[in-house]
């Protein structure tokens, strides 16, 4: 996979950064890799995470492995039951985590998916397992700018966003890699009222 292979390089400012405010400055978003990843590749993800939802970010392996979850028929691993255990093992200083695995995951209606969250909840996770499709080896643009696409996405959820019809959002679901490709990684002017909405309502608990 690309993320053994290939430095990451700065991919420079994709979103335009959040301002803190007293209450998001007590609180963090865990960036929880669960396979060693290269370094660059999860600081990139904890860059642009912070820049998108304003919190600050950890990077803290919170889990070895997900073996629990894996499905031997289907070679996958359902990721319902990984991020229910993710969302018991939330520090008490983190208001989020996202998980980052390489194994395929699954939920039992579809074939596959590139994550899955808990909407409203704690916990969320990605898999770059089918991030590298069309990728030759040593490419690393598209492959970074996919994972960062996924990883906000994903989080989104955990802020209470839905999916968004506008393509371009970053909240918009994808039933392909061109989808994923074909949208930014950032969130449409109604997603980001909607998760200000959402961070002010969390600041007020």
């Amino acid at each position: 996979m690309p993320e053994n292979k290939t430095k990451y390089h700065d991919l420079g400012p994709i979103s335009q950064p959040v301002t803190y405010n007293a209450n998001t400055l007590r609180k963090n978003i865990i960036i929880s890799p669960i396979e060693d990843f290269d370094s660059n590749l999860i600081r990139l993800v904890a860059r642009e995470v912070h820049r998108t939802f304003g919190f600050r970010t950890q990077i803290r392996p919170l889990m070895q492995h997900v073996d629990f979850a894996l499905d031997s028929g289907r070679n996958q691993y359902h990721s319902t039951a990984i991020i229910g255990k993710l969302a018991d093992l939330v520090p008490s200083q983190a208001i989020k985590i996202l998980a980052i695995t390489r194994v395929d995951l699954y939920i039992p209606i579809l074939t596959h998916v590139y994550g899955e969250a808990q909407l409203g909840g704690k916990a969320c996770i990605i898999s770059t397992h089918r991030l590298n499709e069309g990728l030759g080896m040593g490419v690393w643009e598209p492959f970074g700018r996919r994972v960062i696409k996924e990883a906000i996405h994903e989080l989104g959820h955990t802020f209470n966003l839905r999916h968004c019809q506008n393509s371009a959002c970053c909240m918009h679901y994808c039933r392909s890699i061109k989808d994923v490709d074909r949208k930014s990684e950032q969130l449409c002017r109604y997603c980001k009222v909607l998760l200000e909405d959402e961070i002010k309502r969390l600041a007020e608990k």
